[in-house]
């Protein structure tokens, strides 16, 4: 079968949830036919937080994947232009404060603005923010972001396929993320 080859942004902030990311570009390589490229950017938080959850050293992760993997100062990165020709972002997980920056449309770092990039040229923004609980701030902010044309999925695992390990329940959320991507992937289907 033929498949379209996307373009992804994957876009890793000081949230917890990791092992979401962890998880969803280790999927790369399952539906790699699918993919052409993969920019991989980091905030400096996110750093500290892949290795206290995860436990794994950031560089010997990422050497695994073959990926651009992009400084979230780097302004002259590709995906800071509405000219590249990525066709996707994910920022999983999304802090909070990320997701103010975006919504007030503030590109202070390479994130924010490929976000905006994103959202200017009417491309796809997956939004997985990793909080609880809401304030009224951070709904109107995911208002906010839906109504430019981001889509919300925030990190909220589902049960219905019986996941009996914590990789399992996290990839419901990863494998959700896949399908908004347009990747073709095979899970599990309610009914």
């Amino acid at each position: 079968m033929k498949y379209i080859k996307h373009k992804i942004i994957v876009a890793v902030t000081g949230a917890s949830g990791s092992i979401y990311a962890n998880n969803l570009i280790d999927k790369f390589d399952i539906y790699h036919s699918q993919i052409d490229e993969v920019a991989i950017v980091f905030s400096k938080n996110a750093k500290d937080v892949w290795r206290h959850e995860l436990e794994l050293p950031l560089d010997t992760k990422i050497l695994n994947y073959t990926a651009h993997v992009y400084e979230n100062d780097n302004f002259n990165s590709p995906i800071a232009s509405g000219s590249s020709d990525f066709d996707t972002m994910i920022i999983v997980p999304c802090s909070m404060g990320m997701l103010s920056r975006i919504a007030c449309g503030t590109s202070n770092d390479l994130i924010s603005r490929a976000a905006d990039v994103m959202l200017k040229e009417r491309k796809r923004l997956i939004i997985v923010p990793r909080e609880t609980p809401l304030n009224f701030i951070h709904l109107e902010n995911m208002r906010t972001l839906t109504l430019a044309g981001a889509v919300i999925c925030p990190a909220m695992p589902s049960f219905y396929s019986k996941p009996r390990s914590i990789s399992q329940l996290v990839n419901t959320v990863v494998n959700r993320i896949l399908d908004l991507s347009d990747i073709k992937i095979k899970t599990f289907r309610w009914g």
